[in-house]
């Protein structure tokens, strides 16, 4: 027996059950991994123009302490960024700026969470769907090929079956894209919550370094000497 008889007589074994039951499976991953993230960024919300106000407002009386605990009270990430500056604003503008990078950081790290694997579903679950409709219409031809099926083959409801054994291979392939389009859609829709969080916190960020640089800087002796926690 050649390889290919080999393999063939494999994937009969198998059938095409087994890829929907994959199918299946990686469908409720990916809605539970969609309303996790949803309900994460939702929790993210706060608003940016108002935190900017407050922010300038603070920061032009001197009033860097309170700058702090609002910066803390508020849970979104481009306050997060804002914290980091203020905390190492009594080092300077370069080092201020450095801890708002390495925050933006671990925010952005924090919000991609999760993301790799509805992209990698998306991308990939019509083929896995393919798969099993290969594997449903190789049993088809199998079924044609054998004795009893050339016998039918003259007959009128030959070929009503044939289609009807194809059709059900063809759900395979329905369900990979029932399971990919979601998948692909809640991606790029949370890959442009990023960008806009990422967008408002270079903002919100540059109000404070805009201040930090100025000529004549208003700083306490130790402006991180209360650092609140941060909400979140």
């Amino acid at each position: 027996m050649g390889i290919v008889e080999h393999l063939k007589h494999v994937l009969l074994d198998l059938r095409a059950a087994w890829v929907l039951w994959i199918l299946l499976g990686l469908s409720v991953a990916s809605v539970l991994l969609i309303a996790e993230r949803a309900f994460f960024f939702h929790s993210l919300r706060d608003d940016v123009r108002r935190l900017a106000r407050e922010l300038d407002g603070l920061l032009r009386a001197g009033r860097y302490r309170d700058a702090l605990e609002a910066m803390g009270r508020s849970p979104s990430p481009e306050a997060a960024a804002v914290l980091a500056g203020l905390r190492n604003a009594d080092l300077g503008p370069v080092a201020a700026e450095k801890a708002i990078g390495g925050a933006l950081a671990l925010e952005r790290t924090r919000m991609e969470r999760g993301l790799a694997f509805l992209g990698t579903l998306g991308n990939n679950a019509p083929f896995v769907g393919l798969l099993g409709t290969v594997i449903g219409i190789i049993e088809a031809f199998e079924v044609l090929g054998r004795p009893e099926g050339a016998a039918a083959a003259g007959g009128a409801l030959a070929p009503q079956a044939i289609m009807s054994s194809i059709a059900e291979a063809l759900v395979a392939t329905a369900v990979g894209l029932f399971v990919a389009i979601p998948a692909v859609a809640a991606f790029n829709y949370f890959q442009r919550r990023i960008a806009t969080i990422l967008s408002r916190s270079e903002a919100l960020t540059s109000v404070l370094l805009a201040h930090l640089n100025a000529e004549e800087p208003v700083l306490p002796a130790a402006a991180s000497a209360a650092e609140p926690t941060r909400a979140g």
